[in-house]
């Protein structure tokens, strides 16, 4: 369970730093000096925390299903900014509302890198133990402002395609979004059969999927009249 929450930070980290590649130098300076602070400033919190409390976090089912909403909402932004962005390189005509949620989305962090940063430094406070708090909180926080404008140039002369770039995000989002399944899950694969069918909800959901339908044809025809015109 601990490995699987690791490997989701790593991901989260990886696709902040190639999110930042689509950032000028200024705005990368930025968004880390944010991060940064985020993490010098964290250092009380992060120093009242213990290795059994995280551990009764991991194996509380409520929390990892609320954590596994705010994984979800941080991944639908991550791979809207993906599928606009792309839209905006490759040039296409973004409506106002679209260019709008390009611009959002593009300096828009994310969530889950907080929590990956908060993880971090608490694992760097029980690492070094005797050492002032504020110093290791300060020390990462230098740390996370050179790696985060560091590292996206050298992403930048690795990858130099844009597209290709945007393509990694996606696949790491939606990687971690089958992660994020598997650490909610925490084990509880066993489910209760039963036989009866409840007719409501999925009249419910065949309501919502027949108006989600026609409204996308609908938007669909549109667009093609707008083509032909």
């Amino acid at each position: 369970m601990e490995l699987v929450v690791i490997i989701i930070m790593f991901m989260v980290g990886f696709s902040f730093l190639l999110k930042l590649t689509a950032l000028p130098l200024y705005g990368r300076v930025a968004v880390c000096l944010v991060m940064a602070l985020f993490v010098a400033f964290s250092w009380p919190q992060a120093a009242g925390q213990s290795k059994t409390q995280i551990a009764g976090w991991l194996e509380d089912p409520q929390l990892m299903l609320d954590m596994a909403v705010l994984l979800t909402v941080d991944v639908f932004i991550q791979i809207s900014f993906c599928i606009i962005h792309a839209r905006r390189i490759s040039g296409d005509a973004l409506s106002r509302t679209d260019t709008v949620l390009d611009a959002v989305t593009l300096w828009f962090p994310g969530i889950l890198i907080f929590v990956a940063l908060f993880a971090a430094l608490v694992e760097l406070l029980f690492a070094m133990p005797g050492v002032d708090f504020p110093v290791v909180a300060w020390s990462l926080a230098l740390g996370v402002l050179a790696v985060g404008v560091a590292v996206p140039s050298a992403l930048t002369w690795l990858v130099p395609e844009k597209d290709l770039r945007l393509e990694l995000i996606f696949m790491i989002n939606a990687l971690i979004a089958m992660l994020g399944v598997v650490a909610t899950v925490n084990g509880r694969t066993a489910v209760a059969g039963t036989n009866s069918v409840e007719w409501q909800p999925l009249g419910g959901f065949m309501l919502i999927l027949l108006v989600a339908a026609f409204a996308g044809f609908v938007l669909f025809r549109r667009k093609q009249k707008k083509l032909k015109s």
